[in-house]
């Protein structure tokens, strides 16, 4: 029988989780929205080229406010917080659509 993913509540404090390694490759940003800013992270940690860590913004407020982790990339997070769980990504500038 399986064991559901650890949930951690760590509004207001600073809970970091942990990855697969130290690297941060986007493998995908998505503006969910179309308000010019990210919503969805995908990334790679560890260089592999397969995504481990998955972050939402899901009031659209331009801050994560769920981060998933999948550590052993079996695509189910063994992981999910909320806040970018130390992880914030960087920002881009907005786009400009025309």
């Amino acid at each position: 029988m399986s064991q559901a993913p650890e949930t951690v509540d760590s509004a207001g404090t600073a809970e970091t989780v942990e990855t697969r390694g130290d690297e941060r490759v986007d493998l995908l940003r998505a503006d969910t929205n179309n308000d010019g800013r990210t919503d969805v992270w995908v990334a790679d940690t560890d260089g592999d080229g397969k995504p481990d860590l998955f972050q939402f913004d899901t009031d659209h407020d331009g801050k994560v406010d769920i981060t998933m982790v999948d550590l052993d990339e079996d695509g189910t997070p063994d992981e999910v917080v909320d806040g970018d769980g130390g992880l914030p990504p960087e920002q881009l500038p907005p786009t400009v659509q025309v």
